[in-house]
């Protein structure tokens, strides 16, 4: 898994920042992309990196507020005319995102070349497939907000191959049953256990990517565990009471959130525009003396998962 920032302003874009939007990217699976919010101008910034919009073929809105969705429309559209064809998008939202997508793109006369399928969520599950889980709860903002917790499944152990071999057994069959958890017996009665020749199976990564909150016990179960925990730190937590007004949390509050969730590793995004280049060192500062593993995304920034967990 890749993390690719599109944009990380808070509320407005800036000459640094764009407004909001991340794509979870799949490696294994030929570059498939989850995109998660849609910015306005998310598709200007899609053509400044390596992303493919016919690879989207998800996208998750944590809530209803411009900043978080104004690109939809025109991204949608062009994605018709980029070899977009025939390649379904399943859309994910509050109520209301239904309402928006169909009264931009009917009063715009935007007709796609591809099926979308658009899913107004609540809380709890919200999608599985291929072995992989998003889970949603919704977070303290001043409209409706969802956090998303993306699970992947356990993966098989691997096979120890190569004693078996030693062993004088070729492949074939056997070793399939073997990985597959399966005790076998040879014909001279020697019985081989499964558990003697596969490893223990590979927990499954989890990300958690959060929309605007101020602190909330939601926030900290979705990140519970995770490989990694997006969240926003709008401002310096010296302001943290006034951007609590607005449901909008502080770089030391993202930090205490990761730390209660014992997630891995934090990104720190939805940066207000005050702070300027040389002043976000400010807020990684204050977020790594409550959690060290953190990093602060700027637009464009590419974070590979498992370098994340590891720091």
């Amino acid at each position: 898994m890749e993390l690719h920032f599109l944009g990380t302003g808070a509320g407005m874009p800036s000459k640094e920042r764009n407004v909001s939007s991340v794509a979870l990217k799949f490696l294994q699976t030929g570059g498939e992309i989850w995109l998660f919010d849609c910015g306005e101008a998310t598709q200007h910034q899609i053509l400044h990196t390596s992303l493919k919009p016919r690879k989207i073929n998800k996208i998750f809105i944590t809530h209803l507020h411009g900043d978080h969705l104004f690109g939809l429309p025109g991204l949608l559209g062009s994605r018709s005319f980029q070899n977009g064809e025939e390649s379904p998008v399943s859309i994910y939202g509050p109520k209301g995102i239904k309402a928006f997508i169909d009264t931009s793109l009917n009063i715009s006369q935007t007709h796609l070349t591809y099926p979308i399928q658009v899913i107004e969520i609540d809380e709890g599950l919200i999608c599985e497939e291929e072995g992989r889980r998003v889970y949603a709860k919704q977070l303290e903002h001043v409209i409706p907000c969802f956090g998303f917790r993306v699970e992947e499944q356990a993966q098989p152990g691997k096979l120890e191959a190569g004693l078996l071999k030693k062993m004088g057994l070729p492949p074939g069959p056997l070793y399939q049953q073997l990985k597959e958890g399966r005790d076998i017996t040879l014909e001279d009665g020697t019985v081989l256990k499964s558990s003697e020749f596969v490893s223990p199976p590979v927990p499954g990564r989890i990300v958690a990517i959060l929309g605007d909150t101020k602190y909330c016990e939601n926030a900290v179960e979705l990140g519970r565990d995770a490989e990694v925990l997006i969240h926003e730190a709008t401002v310096l937590h010296e302001l943290a009471e006034k951007a609590a007004e607005f449901g909008h949390s502080s770089a030391r509050s993202a930090a205490v959130t990761a730390k209660r969730a014992n997630a891995a590793a934090l990104i720190l995004n939805h940066i207000s525009s005050r702070y300027h280049k040389e002043e976000k060192t400010l807020l990684l500062k204050e977020a790594r003396e409550v959690f060290p593993n953190t990093q602060i995304a700027d637009d464009f920034s590419v974070f590979p998962i498992e370098k994340l967990s590891k720091k």
